[in-house]
């Protein structure tokens, strides 16, 4: 409102018009819900007719169509496309509540299917409206979206979808008011499953308006099929029929408009031939209507001259038939009719035809809900009205009394019924118009239909009589004037004024005898059937029902439909005349809303109460909202319903009523309530378990607690007590050793004196003895000189005097020469060099080889080969164990042996040499054997170093041989034939009984012996003077570090010693001390070898043979373990693949493995050398040899990572074939094998020296005697050339690979690593001493003979551990119980098996659920149940070390995050077993129980095997009296139901199947059908043939897989007949058949109970386990719906619960796969994808080959019911056609499916087996383009892969282009010139191997857009500018159609833009864009469910990447 200048109020309108206002004029504000608009009209404020179209306005120019009024859709039509019926729309309004969305038309669809399936009620749609309006269109829509959500894409809903546009080519014109006027009426009954799936529909048409065939009004045209077929029909076709344009004929220029303006007639009839084909037109029906078409039209440009059947016309008289001519326009009317006739009938028959296809009766006793919509033409006011107009607005009058009466009447009445306190509503009731037309006696319609039946009834006479009758009536509207032919109506939309003239003709619609004869002489089959009933009736003076007649007849059974469904309305309105978007008329609009009567309907619905219950209803729907259980106001307050909703609503007598905004709030808060009340039920369970887990914690708490404080209490005490040991035995030491110090010092005092003394002594006597000589000689000199004389005076005895005093003086100088030779002697000795009196002292020992001694042992003769030469090799270069650390050597001047001596020697012991014996030892020793030991070794250690005489020296030859030589001969030569271990070893040899007696207790006793030997050999070498005795003792000294180290007490002492040692010995020493403290103690004294490295003081050479014949020498040392060896010879050989490859020593005929590990490889030899000796033979030649040999595999071992490691295992492979430790069941393995071997060795070279020569290399002795050698050699050459080797791509590394899988996978035993053990705990087993065998397969039990007692996979195994009492005491805990063993080496069994169970773990994709979690509210977490099994998706999406890993249900195929706490991964690369799984879901009590009655099977013969006569009570019917039996045997025992027997029954067991034959209708027509085969199949029935066992188990399960209620009877009758049966026979078929059945489906809950207490108690059966584990599996996975598969059948007939199936790849390979029953097709996916090592699962895709298709498999399905679906269609199929039974030969492949996130290179093996054999194919035929260039260096790098290196097969690149170049490419080159091209790129590429060039041409073809495509040769004839036959690409960018000569993209489809898509039998329909308006694409082809199944799979891909995840409440 607005003020003018002149200050006058103006009023400016929505269109921007001015109004002046009158000062008396009232205004009122418009209300705020006016403002803007409301979806809900409702909710108007302004509730009048200007708000109502106001509001409409808004919306309208907002580009918002659709309104609600209630549950009432309003929708304008927009005269143009808009972007709201997109397939996202469906999504988006699927699943919603009215309201929840914006309105729409999909909101209404979607309420009509939901209240289908949830009130099991059929639902309709009115949609109702003007000419124009819009009806058509949203029909169409509902439809589009109903087979949207039904969700299957089949053909029935292509079909339903497709007969649209044949029905509006027949039925719908341009008209003035509408482009696509609809000129019939129809109403579409769509049938829905019990599943909401579309199975048909039926269609009903009213009242052709056949009278356009023949006239128009102007601007108006004929029914489009003429202008379609005109513009659409080949010119070749048109010719034939000569057929020219629309405007040469004048039915179709009546109206003077020939074209429709937006419409592509052309194109329209390529959808409309296309819609023909899919609803199974053949060309003959197509052809003969396009006859019948064109027939009409000539028909209507005919002109009458003379006479013919059409210019005259012949009727019957009483007596005969007359003829009387007509005139020309009378002609001319007859033409017509006779047009007409043809038309409307071939329309009926158009949509019979449309029926059949499309509508399936339901079958007897079944029931399906329908939705139907009502598409009927709208109430019609034209200038012109005649008898059609008439009869359309009756109908139009019926639809609005049946809205008024819903709407109104029905209300209200229903609220006075019910006393609901009501303002009446007053509206516009149309009853009086109907009662006028057709209800009251002389109505209108009946006058009409009386007036046709009179001969001379004409119109004039009809018009007088509706004057005459209702002229009086306020409805019937008379003529102006006598002349006038015009009558009038007042119908509920206004007046309407009808053209009398024509009515009865047009009522009578009746045809002249003449032309039904014409027809009878009509050649035209399609003529004669559209007349099919008119020529079988022979009575020509029937009455016939009139077209109004007729039309009345099918209103009414319309409306009876309508009244019993749920109705829903759609009120269309036309907003403007002329076809005009975003154009308002408010007058036009506004008289649709009136007569609609949408103004009365929103005050009704806002007072009213549309939602209504019983309640009954009320309280079952919201029971959860109520306090009560009842819900009625005459026993329960009325407030306990208030508080469920909110105000203004009613409580009637039995009704609830609500508003429409209360069935949402309602339905909310039920959702709410229910999320709730499971929360709580959640919460409670969840309470109930914890507090149950925390008290058995709690108490298990106070049992470790009790237990740890007594171990510690005692702990603590032996600690004390040991320091107060330890504190008094200190000061007890330290007062000893002051006491010992101080006689010591005292001692050496005195000794110190006592030499001195002594020594003084010995000089003074020296120095008197030397003055007496001088003084003697002096006197006698001078008495010489001065008394010469005085001689002759002397006496006698004077003179004997001087001669003895001579002797002496000669005798001292005798002796004083004897010592200046000694001295000269030890002169001539110390000349001799430390190397020359060592190699004197060794000089009897040989010059060896270590491994080259004497003959090689058995069987490894044949590798007494070539070797290599010792190479100098620094040890500290191997990877040994870790050095002593450096610091440890800096303060060694601190310990010295004299301090060392002076501290821990016994008695007055000094550190120095002495030559006599002790008389105790030099330390202390508790033990009195230890103190003998010591003795004993003093003793050995002298002789040894020369300090004591032998007991028989030699005499000593004086000789010229040296001092040195004859003083070592008496030591070393006596020593020749005995070992030195007598002297070194004697802590090893000579006490290790001692030690095994004493036990471990006795080790420190060993280790101070051995500080005892050490102290007593340094104390030979302190200040020893003799100089051979001082070199053996350090001889001595290096032999000993070689064996043993010191304690940690001497080790610094001993240290310190030999750094002072000599120049040779000290560093030699040391690092042997360091060497043998770093690999610890030796097992055996020191080996001929280690003497020999002692004389060179080098490493000893050791020879090592390979499996490849290979000997190579390494160095080692006495301290070398298998470790360091097996280290150094793969860094020789370049090995990389190190584990599990072992050193084994062989000696005569025994082998043993050294393994890897820290063995002593000189114990071995030492061994050997023992062994040699027992035998009588020489030590130093002991004829051992060390082998380098594979030993175990890892579960996740990979031939390709290694070529080296594949080879020697290989070679290991073919000896072991040949010399018989490999053995093959049977012949066919062995040629095999043979056959591998000769491509490995020879290629393609086929001799039969070269056979001779494999044969020689693979064949076993063995199996030479029993089959000649020529017939070996035969076999192998035959399997050579017709093997898949010799012309194929495979190098020989791939097919060594193949050798070595085959080898692992067969013999995992002899790839295994042994340990004794015994068991002292943990489930019995027959034996406590066994062998475990541990292997890449899992651990398993073995006694003495190799037989198993337990096999353990390492899922089974949950922990290994060592116990804390020692090493040799290993825990290891399984799921089949807890087992305590003792092993000698239990460290390495827990370090091998621990190794592989984090390996495992580390690469495994499996877990289980160890507790629920709940996460559904947020799409990130992963929600599962305690138990499924989760499978681990490794990305980069979360991180494990935070405790998050990305997870997928298997149950429910959701993806998320999964936290590590909540699973435990299980150790394997496969999927687990059931068991795994059923053992894992158990508790510990409960796997106890089961495990031990397992192992044991003694449960079972304790306890009465159960029956289910305990169950039989409750559930069984009582048992049948026969009277004649009672007579026959009187007292006998009463029928025992539940026992075995061989009479088949007559009724079921179970009572609640007696009387209920529905049960049985599912394929038995009896009881006795499920007994009889089952009695068959174990045997208790007698057959004249033998029945294929598979028919026998389709008869049992196929019922029972298909009705839930007969699994129960189906588990009685199988338990009856093994319940007291002794028929062993019959026992063991029925355990098959029961095992088939748990498999299958699971009984009920109060069978389970039952069957499990039958099986449990007999253990004993082989099966019985095995059922209870599948049994338990049923229970958790849903049940099959198909029987078992036969090879499931075959399978248990051959008694193996394990079932294998062969699974194909695309490289033509093949392997084996083991499936459960319940594995589905995904499950297998991901097991083939884990074992081929593929890096992911995702695209691949499970295929079964047929004869006559390839079919993919759906992953969710189990893959036997899959395999038994695919097999049996095409048995069916085959068998239809074929007659009789058939067999139906199959094949499974896995290939690739979706290529998506595919780059070459990335992963070698898919590059391999799939994407290269599946893209070469695609290239081959040339559905790519590429360039020259690009096809030479294909055809180059195919080339390398057929032939790899070989450049002689270049002359054959001519015949092999077909497998080089592209078939349409062959011609554009010369061959010479593609062979020159292809090898000149061949040459450039050299280098590359066979598996390169794969990926090579990969990734060329990668750079194509067409790569990854699928592409489908199809016929086309949708559209007209594309060719006939076009190629199709289906990929993940969508669709694309290709021209398939130039390769030219004709056009591209995203996935997000395709609508709909379907296949069938011989056709593939898509849709593209919207719903409306989208582009149709039809195409023929064979392969259309290939395309079908690859775009659905592409698009939910799509959805499931692209679709953001919304929130929504699920609906219950």
């Amino acid at each position: 409102v607005t003020i003018s200048k002149t200050g006058q109020l103006q009023l400016i309108d929505d269109e921007g018009k001015e109004h002046k206002i009158k000062k008396d004029v009232t205004l009122k504000s418009m209300h705020p819900t006016s403002v803007s608009g409301v979806d809900d009209m409702i909710r108007l404020g302004d509730l009048n007719e200007a708000g109502l179209l106001r509001n409409l306005l808004v919306r309208h120019r907002d580009g918002i169509i659709y309104t609600y009024t209630g549950s009432i859709l309003v929708a304008v039509n927009p005269y143009q496309l808009l972007p709201i019926y997109t397939p996202e729309q469906v999504q988006l309004y699927t699943d919603r509540r009215l309201g929840e969305l914006p309105p729409h038309v999909f909101a209404i669809a979607d309420s009509c299917f939901f209240n289908m399936r949830r009130n099991r009620k059929d639902q309709c749609c009115v949609i109702s409206g003007e000419s124009g309006a819009g009806k058509t269109e949203s029909t169409k829509l509902i439809l589009q979206f109903l087979a949207a959500v039904s969700g299957q894409r089949s053909w029935i809903e292509q079909q339903i979808l497709e007969a649209n546009p044949i029905l509006e080519a027949f039925g719908n014109a341009k008209t003035i008011r509408n482009d696509n006027s609809s000129r019939f009426g129809k109403y579409i009954d769509i049938h829905f499953s019990k599943g909401g799936s579309i199975e048909g529909a039926r269609i009903e048409q009213y009242l052709l308006e056949k009278s356009r065939v023949c006239r128009q009004a102007q601007e108006e045209r004929n029914y489009h099929i003429f202008y379609y077929m005109l513009m659409g029909m080949p010119a070749e076709q048109k010719k034939i029929l000569s057929l020219g344009s629309a405007a040469e004929y004048n039915y179709l220029t009546m109206g003077k408009c020939t074209s429709c303006e937006g419409r592509d007639d052309i194109q329209e009839y390529a959808h409309f031939r296309s819609a023909m084909k899919i609803l199974t037109f053949s060309e003959n029906d197509s052809w003969e209507i396009h006859k019948l078409l064109a027939a009409i039209l000539h028909l209507g440009n005919l002109d009458f001259e003379g006479e013919n059947d059409l210019t005259q016309r012949s009727f019957m008289t009483n007596r005969e038939s007359v003829s009387k001519p007509l005139t020309s326009e009378q002609a001319l009317g007859g033409r017509d009719a006779f047009v007409k006739g043809i038309y409307g009938r071939l329309f009926i028959w158009i949509v019979e035809k449309i029926n059949s296809a499309i509508y399936k009766p339901p079958a007897e006793g079944s029931t399906c809900q329908s939705i139907g919509l009502l598409d009927i033409f709208g109430f019609e006011n034209f200038k012109q009205n005649s008898f059609e107009q008439l009869c359309i607005n009756f109908a139009n009058e019926q639809l609005q009394q049946f809205f008024v009466k819903h709407v109104f009447k029905l209300e209200q009445e229903e609220y006075a019924r019910e006393n609901i306190v009501w303002t009446h509503i007053e509206y516009s009731d149309n009853q009086r118009t109907l009662d006028i037309l057709a209800v009251r006696s002389l109505n209108i319609l009946s006058l009409i239909d009386e007036e046709s039946h009179f001969p001379k009834g004409t119109d004039s006479t009809l018009l007088n009589k509706l004057d005459k009758t209702h002229s009086k009536s306020t409805i019937y509207i008379s003529p102006k004037n006598d002349h006038d032919t015009k009558f009038g109506i007042q119908h509920f939309a206004g007046p309407v004024f009808y053209d009398s003239k024509g009515f009865l003709e047009k009522n009578r619609d009746a045809l002249s005898l003449d032309l039904i004869l014409l027809v009878e002489t009509s050649t035209n089959k399609l003529l004669k059937k559209i007349f099919h009933s008119e020529l079988s009736t022979n009575d020509t003076k029937g009455r016939v029902l009139t077209l109004c007649g007729q039309f009345r007849l099918s209103l009414d059974a319309l409306m009876k439909t309508l009244t019993a469904c749920q109705p829903y309305f759609i009120r269309c309105i036309k907003p403007n005349d002329f076809k005009k978007p975003m154009l308002f008329d408010r007058e036009l609009c506004m008289r649709q809303l009136r007569y609609s009567g949408m103004m009365e309907t929103i005050r009704i619905r806002k007072a009213g109460y549309p939602i209504r219950h019983t309640f009954q209803e009320f309280l079952d729907r919201y029971r959860v909202l109520l306090n009560s259980t009842v819900c009625d106001p005459k026993t329960v307050r009325t407030n306990t319903c208030q508080e469920v909703a909110e105000d203004d609503w009613k409580i009637g007598k039995t009704k609830v009523f609500f508003k429409d905004f209360h069935d949402t709030m309602l339905e909310l808060k039920r959702d709410k309530a229910l999320n709730e009340k499971a929360l709580i039920i959640q919460k409670v369970l969840r309470g109930h378990k914890h507090r149950k887990q925390f008290l058995k914690q709690r108490s298990a708490a106070v049992v470790v607690q009790k237990y740890w404080r007594g171990h510690k209490g005692r702990k603590l005490y032996r600690l004390g007590f040991a320091r107060l040991q330890a504190t008094v035995r200190s000061r007890q030491i330290t007062r000893q050793y002051e006491l010992e110090r101080k006689a010591a010092l005292l001692l050496q005092t005195q000794i110190h004196g006592y030499f001195a003394r002594k020594e003084w002594r010995r000089k003074r006597d020296a120095a008197i003895l030397l003055q007496a000589h001088i003084r003697g000689m002096n006197a006698r000199r001078y008495l010489t000189q001065g008394s010469s004389g005085l001689q002759a005076f002397l006496s006698l005895q004077e003179r004997r005097a001087e001669e003895l005093a001579a002797l002496e003086r000669q005798k001292k100088l005798e002796e004083v020469l004897r010592q200046k030779k000694e001295r000269e002697a030890a002169e001539q000795s110390e000349s001799i060099t430390d190397q020359e009196m060592v190699d004197t002292i060794f000089g009897f020992l040989p010059s060896l080889v270590g491994g080259q001694e004497g003959q090689a042992p058995t069987g490894f003769e044949d590798l007494e080969g070539r070797w290599t030469a010792l190479e100098e090799v620094d040890l500290d270069d191997a990877p040994m164990m870790e050095d002593l650390p450096e610091e440890d050597y800096d303060d060694l001047d601190e310990y010295s042996f004299s301090k060392f001596a002076s501290m821990y020697f016994q008695g007055a012991a000094t550190p120095t040499h002495i030559r006599h014996r002790l008389r105790q030892p030099l330390l202390y020793h508790e033990d009195e054997s230890d103190v003998v030991a010591s003795l004993t070794v003093w003793w050995i250690i002298l002789r040894f170093m020369g300090d004591l005489p032998e007991p028989r020296p030699q005499r000593i030859p004086r000789s010229g041989m040296g001092f040195a030589e004859r003083s070592l001969q008496k030591d070393v030569a006596s020593r020749q034939d005995r070992r030195l271990s007598h002297m070194v070893g004697l802590d090893q040899v000579s006490l290790k009984s001692t030690w095994r007696q004493r036990g471990c207790s006795r080790e420190t006793g060993l280790l101070f012996l051995r500080d005892e030997i050490y102290c007593q050999i340094c104390k030979q070498l302190q200040e020893n003077g003799n100089r051979s005795s001082f070199f053996r003792g350090w001889i001595l000294l290096s032999l000993c570090l070689g064996i043993f180290p010191p304690t940690e007490r001497f080790s610094k002492y001993l240290q310190s010693f030999i750094r002072l040692g000599p120049a040779g010995y000290a560093p030699y020493c040391a690092e042997r001390l360091r060497r043998t403290v770093a690999n610890g103690v030796r097992a055996e004294p020191p080996s001929w070898l280690e003497l020999q490295a002692t004389k060179t003081k080098k490493p000893m050479a050791m020879s090592v043979t390979l499996m490849d014949g290979r000997t190579i020498s390494l160095p080692v040392d006495s301290a070398s373990t298998s470790k360091e060896v097996c280290q150094m010879l793969s860094q020789k050989i370049k090995l990389q693949d190190t584990f599990g490859f072992s050193l084994y020593v062989a000696l005569y005929d025994k082998v043993w493995s050294l393994g890897s590990g820290r063995e002593h490889v000189m114990d071995a030899i030492s061994q050997c050398e023992q062994e040699v000796k027992r035998k009588g033979g020489k030590e130093q030649h002991a004829p051992w040899r060390l082998y380098f040999r594979k030993e175990i595999f890892t579960p996740w071992h990979d031939c390709s990572q290694d070529s080296v490691s594949t080879e020697l295992i290989y070679r290991q492979v073919i000896r072991g074939l040949k010399f018989g430790e490999y053995q093959c069941e049977r012949e066919d393995d062995v040629v095999k094998l043979a056959m591998k071997h000769f491509f490995v060795q020879y290629g393609s070279d086929s001799s039969m020296e070269n056979t001779k020569t494999v044969v020689q290399d693979c064949i076993n002795s063995k199996l030479l005697e029993a089959k000649s050698e020529s017939k070996w050699v035969q076999m192998i050459n035959t399997a050579h050339l017709e093997g898949p080797y010799i012309n194929s791509k495979n190098r020989a590394a791939e097919v060594k690979a193949e050798v070595v899988d085959y080898a692992r996978q067969k013999w995992p035993m002899f790839f295994s690593r042994f340990f004794e053990v015994i068991r002292t705990s943990g489930p019995p087993l027959p034996k406590n001493k066994f062998i475990m065998a541990i292997n890449w397969t899992g651990i398993t039990f073995l006694d003495e003979r190799e037989r198993k007692l337990l096999e353990l996979s390492y899922p089974m195994v949950t922990g290994v551990n060592t116990v804390r009492e020692g090493k040799q005491s290993v825990c290891l805990r399984t799921l089949k119980g807890d087992f305590m063993l003792n092993a000698v080496m239990g460290g390495d069994i827990v370090d091998l098996v621990a190794l592989f169970l984090a390996g495992l773990a580390e690469r495994s994709l499996y877990a289980v659920a160890l507790q629920e979690v709940n996460r559904q509210d947020d799409p990130t977490f992963l929600s599962f149940k305690k138990g499924e099994l989760i499978l681990l998706i490794k990305d980069d999406d979360f991180s494990p070390s935070r405790g998050w890993l990305k997870g997928q249900n298997e149950r429910t195929g959701q993806k998320g995050a999964v936290p590590t706490e909540t699973i435990l991964i299980l150790p394997t690369l496969s999927k687990p077993t059931n068991e795994v799984l059923s053992l894992i879901s158990l508790s510990p009590d409960q796997r106890k129980t089961i495990i031990n009655n397992t192992l044991r099977g003694t449960a079972a013969e304790r306890v009465a095997p159960a029956t289910l006569k305990e169950y039989s009570i409750e559930y069984f019917r009582p048992p049948t009296k026969d009277v004649n039996r009672q007579v026959i045997s009187k007292n006998v025992a009463p029928e025992r139901l539940w026992a075995h027997s061989r009479e088949p029954i007559r009724q079921p067991f179970l009572k609640r199947l007696l009387g209920n034959p529905e049960h049985l209708s599912s394929g038995c027509n009896s009881l006795t059908a499920l007994c009889a085969p089952i009695l068959k199949y174990m045997g208790d029935y007698p057959t004249r043939q033998i029945q294929n066992p598979l028919e026998l188990t389709d008869q049992i399960f196929g019922p029972a897989a298909q009705n839930e209620a007969l699994r129960d009877e189906i588990y009685c009758q199988i338990i009856k007949q093994m319940t007291s049966n002794n028929n062993r026979y019959s026992m063991e078929q029925g355990w098959q058949l029961l095992w088939l059945c748990c498999g299958l489906f699971p009984p009920s809950t109060s069978l389970m109970k039952h069957i499990q207490r039958f099986l449990e108690t007999r253990r004993r059966e082989t099966l019985a386990s095995d059922c209870l584990l599948r049994l338990q599996g049923a229970l958790r996975t849903e049940p099959r719906k198909l029987p078992p598969h036969q090879v499931e059948v075959d399978a248990i007939q051959q008694n193996s619960t394990q079932i294998f199936h062969k699974i194909h790849f695309p490289n033509d390979t093949e392997e084996i796969f083991e499936v459960s029953t319940t594995t589905k097709v995904r499950d297998l996916v991901r097991s083939i994808a884990t074992n081929l090592r593929l890096m992911t699962e995702d695209g691949f895709s499970l295929f079964v080959k047929t004869p006559d298709k390839v079919l993919s498999l759906n992953e969710t399905d189990y893959i036997f019911d899959s395999l038994r679906q695919i097999t049996d269609w095409s048995k069916t199929t085959k068998m239809a056609k074929d007659g009789g039974p058939v067999n139906v030969s199959y094949m499974v492949f896995f290939m690739k499916k979706l290529w998506i996130n595919v780059v070459p290179g990335r992963d070698l093996e898919a590059d391999r087996i799939f994407h290269f054999p599946q893209e070469l194919p695609k290239y081959l035929r040339g559905y790519h383009r590429c360039t020259k260039e690009d096809l030479v260096q294909l055809g180059a790098l195919l080339f390398r892969v057929k032939v790899d290196n070989d450049k002689t097969q270049f002359p054959m690149i001519p015949k092999m282009l077909k497998e080089l170049v592209p078939n349409d490419q062959l011609k554009a080159m010369s061959a010479d010139d593609w062979k020159k091209s292809i090898f000149a790129a061949y040459n450039k590429q050299a280098g590359l191997t066979v598996e390169e060039a794969m990926v090579s041409f990969l990734k060329v073809v990668f750079k194509w857009p067409t790569f990854g495509c699928a592409f489908f040769e199809v016929k086309q004839t949708s559209d007209p500018n594309f060719p006939d036959i076009v190629r199709i690409a289906i990929s993940k960018q969508g669709v694309t159609i290709i021209h398939p000569k130039t390769k030219d993209v004709l056009a591209t489809h995203p996935l997000n833009k395709i609508a709909s898509w379907c296949s069938g039998s011989t056709y593939f329909h898509m849709t593209v864009g919207n719903l409306i308006k989208g582009n149709k694409i039809l195409c023929e082809t064979s392969l259309g469910y290939k395309m079908d199944d690859l775009l659905t799979s592409y698009a939910n891909m799509y959805l499931s990447e692209t679709r953001a995840q919304r929130p929504r409440t699920q609906r219950y």
